[in-house]
């Protein structure tokens, strides 16, 4: 997440204890199932968060569009700033 603002130690935190737990469960299942299941957890979670916002069924359909735009927009960003990290920290991730 790069801005000109200061992301907060608590973001970090948050996003660790999520990686965490996803690497626990990759002891056990294979990391593409662990990978499906957190993705969909983000799109339930983030669903969640539009219906909270929303005054009725009505402005979430309204939105909804929006919505899709804005968290797919969000994650493309993460999802490049972390592979171009990961590149470049490849040999490392290796050894």
């Amino acid at each position: 997440m790069s801005s000109n603002t200061k992301t907060p130690d608590e973001f970090w935190d948050r996003a660790d204890s999520f990686i965490e737990l996803a690497n626990k469960y990759c002891d056990d299942v294979k990391i593409g199932q662990v990978s499906s299941s957190l993705l969909y957890a983000a799109a339930r979670f983030n669903s969640f968060v539009v219906a909270s916002s929303a005054k009725d069924a009505e402005e979430m359909i309204r939105e909804k569009d929006a919505a899709i735009e804005y968290f797919t927009e969000q994650y493309k960003k993460m999802l490049s700033e972390n592979l171009d990290e990961n590149i470049r920290n490849f040999k490392v991730l290796k050894e």
